[in-house]
């Protein structure tokens, strides 16, 4: 019964209000500022793993965790900044009062503007992608304006700005000094997370550029991700010293990691002819962010991004499930999938999620669990093989969760 106990203690961390610290905002930051992680909480779940007997861990049984541990996370984020997030009429979380709006005619627009909508237009730079914001009537849900809106603007795709979450676990470390300082010239990997701090293991050209309140801002989840793609020393990536482009869609933004966020970072991409950009974020499908991602394909730019750390039972993650991007999910020291990794609508490859470590923001390296660390290894990869052709060959079979197989299976910054 020993097994059983540890189980239940388990469970128990994951359903209680503390386990979603693992990624949830810092009370006076974003999405992107982690804070009062518990480094081990999903090691200890994936240890449970290892034993035999009638008590092994039940996958259901974790699935109900997860769903629960994502409920919980989703709470605590609107108790504590309900002032600036609010649910869609999806029940998804989404900046408070805000619609996006794209294909509305000029009629629409004036109509919606006579019904008391402030409006706000622009052309995304790089794709060229036009997006009306919509600034809610004060007292009026965010739900009963999206219908309105699509009643009067039936010819239009009107959302909700949407936000997306880091989807990994990491030790802690104080915020420290923003890398880089100039701009990089020539080919770099891109990458769209929280900002990245200086460390001595990214020794090549790192620019950054904010797209939210009090951005760029140095991060924890961003420069592990960082030093997962380019890093050398005590952290190496998959693509050692690489130049890194980053786009901190964070900051100190409650709000901070939304649809319109990340397109238009997306859109600094592709104007800067980035081949290769890696996302680490997970939440729901949305229209504004599928037509820059799609946009963004068509200007040559490849996107990998994370299948995210809900487990099996959540809903398709996105951006990964959209077509032509490329999914990753995550793997052990032991090459097993990560019993937390969540799903797509499809997988191209695994490469290491867990077992690891990363550069923390202090300069120092710690441990760091989820997909948010398997797709860094993979973009670094694709980065340095050219193509998403090479790639594939590159990858070793695996189990059929792992798409076309293992990237990097001995990209491990182990102690």
């Amino acid at each position: 019964m020993r097994l059983g106990r540890t189980w239940i203690a388990v469970g128990l961390l994951l359903a209680g209000p503390g386990a979603q610290a693992q990624l949830l905002p810092s009370p006076g930051g974003g999405l992107g500022q982690t804070a009062g992680v518990v480094p081990n909480l999903l090691n200890r779940v994936d240890g449970t793993l290892d034993e035999d007997g009638p008590d092994r861990l039940n996958p259901a049984r974790l699935a109900e965790r997860l769903t629960a541990a994502r409920a919980a996370r989703i709470g605590d984020l609107l108790r504590r900044h309900g002032d600036s997030i609010e649910l869609d009429d999806r029940r998804e979380p989404a900046r408070r009062g805000v619609i996006l709006l794209t294909g509305a005619k000029t009629t629409s627009i004036e109509a919606l503007r006579g019904a008391g909508y402030g409006v706000e237009s622009e052309a995304l730079e790089g794709i060229e992608l036009p997006v009306t914001r919509l600034m809610v009537p004060q007292g009026r849900s965010l739900p009963r304006a999206l219908k309105q809106v699509r009643s009067i603007a039936p010819e239009a795709q009107a959302s909700a700005d949407n936000l997306y979450f880091p989807s990994g676990v990491l030790t802690m470390a104080t915020a420290a000094t923003l890398a880089g300082a100039g701009s990089v010239r020539g080919r770099a990997v891109g990458l769209i997370d929280g900002g990245v701090a200086r460390h001595a293991s990214l020794t090549g050209e790192v620019e950054q550029r904010g797209f939210v309140r009090g951005a760029p801002k140095a991060s924890s989840h961003g420069t592990a991700v960082a030093s997962l793609i380019s890093g050398t020393g005590i952290v190496r990536g998959a693509a050692p010293g690489a130049p890194l482009l980053a786009a901190d869609v964070y900051g100190d933004d409650p709000a901070g990691g939304s649809a319109f966020a990340i397109a238009r970072a997306l859109g600094w991409m592709a104007a800067r002819g980035v081949p290769v950009v890696t996302v680490s974020l997970v939440g729901p499908d949305n229209p504004l962010l599928a037509g820059a991602i799609r946009l963004a394909r068509d200007k040559g730019v490849a996107i990998v991004a994370a299948v995210g750390n809900d487990g099996p039972a959540a809903p398709p993650a996105y951006p990964a499930s959209y077509p032509d991007v490329v999914a990753v999910t995550g793997i052990d020291g032991r090459g097993r999938l990560l019993p937390e990794a969540g799903r797509a609508r499809h997988v191209d490859f695994a490469a290491p999620g867990a077992d690891m470590n990363a550069a923390r923001s202090d300069g120092g390296k710690g441990r760091v669990r989820g997909t948010s660390f398997a797709a860094p290894l993979v973009a670094g990869r694709l980065f340095a093989a050219g193509n998403i052709g090479a790639l594939r060959i590159e990858a070793k079979p695996g189990q059929r969760e792992f798409g076309r197989g293992v990237i990097c299976g001995n990209c491990r910054n182990i102690d």
